[in-house]
């Protein structure tokens, strides 16, 4: 009830502002197995996310555990402040302070690549755009009128819309890079599959364990309905 809540939540937090983009969504190639993609995603997370959003469904110990991680490890590159290792991965950013910087609270996000799916995330982090009317110069192509920044500008660089008069209607079909960044365009798809590695990691950890578990459990299933039926041939040849 309560990841069914969280996810119901999540969903209406995104509703005021998510319309369906002009240009379809972009694959996001999601690999919770990759761990050193999902440790790089959890390290952008902590320097560019947090300050603003948490993952409060998960600690770092768990990731520590996940990961292979030492405390050590974790406290140099995710842990910052005086958080514990048996804390929660949240945000140290009030609701009220959220409320008044943004007008809404920002979104807890451990839950948002089930909500929304991978590629939705993947699309939207790269889908900002210049536009002087937003209260913070930038709009987002998936979301419009989202009340986020852009964190990243600063790794991706500027990107302005491209116009397309649809239905006698001015509509932003595209983006396209008119400054570059820190990283290429090929770096900054990486980092941006590294984050949402980590979000689609963080919605459920547990998939680290059940997947593997799963051909097993198959395997075992197979060998036992056929062991039940010869059990059942046998059983049953001398009975007419």
């Amino acid at each position: 009830m309560k990841t069914a809540f969280g996810i119901a939540l999540l969903l209406f937090s995104f509703a005021a502002s998510a319309v369906d983009s002009v240009k379809p969504l972009e694959d996001a190639d999601v690999d919770i197995f990759d761990s050193d993609s999902v440790r790089r995603g959890a390290g952008f997370f902590a320097n560019y996310c947090v300050g603003c959003h948490s993952v409060k469904q998960i600690r770092y110990s768990r990731i520590a555990k996940d990961l292979e991680l030492s405390e050590d490890t974790m406290r140099r590159e995710f842990m910052f402040g005086d958080v514990k290792i048996h804390d929660y991965f949240e945000t140290a950013m009030s609701k009220a302070d959220g409320e008044n910087a943004f007008g809404v609270a920002p979104p807890d996000l451990s839950l948002v690549v089930r909500a929304r799916g991978a590629d939705w995330v993947y699309s939207y982090l790269k889908g900002f755009y210049t536009d002087p009317k937003r209260p913070f110069g930038v709009n987002n192509l998936v979301s419009r009128d989202v009340a986020m920044p852009n964190v990243l500008w600063a790794l991706q660089g500027i990107q302005e819309p491209v116009i397309k008069k649809i239905g006698g209607v001015d509509t932003v079909v595209d983006v396209r890079l008119v400054k570059k960044g820190e990283m290429s365009p090929k770096e900054f798809d990486q980092a941006l599959t590294d984050i949402v590695n980590f979000l689609a990691y963080v919605s459920e950890p547990s998939k680290l364990q059940r997947l593997p578990l799963g051909k097993y459990v198959i395997f075992f299933l197979v060998v036992l309905a056929v062991i039940m039926y010869r059990l059942k041939k046998e059983y049953w040849k001398n009975i007419h």
